[in-house]
């Protein structure tokens, strides 16, 4: 099956379809679940099937019995997933084509619709407006379809508040979980760092999903060009090729700052161009997660 283009991912309407049609891209990736369960405790065997990862063969008793049987293990905690999306104004860049915003609701759908399908609980931190807007992690199809439908709900509008959004969001998870936040990292930069290290602290595994246009990356612009602070409204003319290498310098100097301060925090990071196929960003970054070893443990959250 060929990739999504972000093209095509702007001109599809129906985001279950869209998230669906991005999962199916990532099964050709045969890539293993990055989203461990918390402990696993051994059930039973079972002979071995053509298929099965061969690292859960039982040598020993294929020693004893000249048959091959594979272990199969039971997770005692299953595990919850509470995706934050940025809806802020700056997430609609640009007008024309794919946006952040779009391009973010469309991966937030496609791995609400990957952890339910593995068989965990998800659910939704955000904004409306000056208001929070929670949904609680659950498992089912029911539930799926309820939390697409109220992603592709909202709309980019003013700042967001993401410390409040991921300190409370924090607060709700009634266990340790995942919290993968999809955002530009634009709005209160040194808040935001300081709150996703505070959802760390305490034992969630937070993931740091930076979405930027590559025009946003390179500035390619040459000649005069009216820019917009979509947040604010201030509008500026500027000389693009005057301006290029300071701004370059200034765009590599925040993004060093986003993977250094993740990585110092102990955040998951990926930075997520909106120019490449949504299945195949996606899969590259599930690919690098999976490689990290499972959390071991589940003690609840304190309040």
């Amino acid at each position: 099956m060929s990739s999504l283009s972000p093209t095509v991912v702007a001109a599809i309407d129906d985001l279950e379809l869209a998230a669906r049609i991005v999962v199916e891209g990532l099964r050709t990736g045969g890539h293993r679940s990055p989203f461990h369960g918390f402990s696993t405790e051994f059930r039973q065997h079972r002979p071995y099937r053509l298929g099965d990862d061969l690292k859960y063969l039982d040598w020993k008793l294929y020693a004893r019995s000249d048959r091959l049987y594979t272990r199969q293990f039971r997770e005692t905690t299953n595990l919850s997933v509470l995706i934050a999306l940025d809806t802020s104004a700056s997430m609609a860049y640009p007008e024309t084509g794919v946006s952040k915003f779009r391009y973010a609701q469309v991966v937030a759908a496609a791995l609400a619709y990957l952890v339910s399908e593995q068989g965990h609980a998800v659910g939704l931190m955000t904004m409306e407006g000056d208001k929070l807007s929670y949904v609680p992690a659950r498992g089912g199809k029911v539930h799926l379809r309820s939390l697409i439908a109220r992603i592709d709900r909202l709309a980019p509008a003013g700042a967001w508040d993401a410390a409040r959004v991921l300190t409370r969001g924090a607060q709700l998870l009634e266990r340790r979980g995942i919290v993968m936040v999809l955002s530009d990292f634009y709005d209160a930069e040194d808040d935001t760092r300081r709150a996703m290290r505070r959802v760390a602290s305490r034992g969630h595994d937070v993931a740091m999903l930076q979405f930027l246009s590559r025009d946003e990356i390179s500035l390619p612009f040459t000649d005069h060009v009216e820019v917009q602070d979509l947040e604010n409204g201030d509008i500026r003319l500027i000389d693009g090729a005057s301006v290029a290498t300071t701004y370059r310098a200034a765009i590599s100097d925040f993004l060093d700052r986003c993977r250094g301060s993740a990585f110092r925090d102990g955040v998951d990071y990926a930075l997520i161009a909106t120019d490449s196929p949504p299945d195949v960003a996606l899969r590259e970054y599930l690919l690098k997660r999976a490689k990290r070893p499972a959390l071991r443990t589940a003690p609840t959250a304190r309040k």
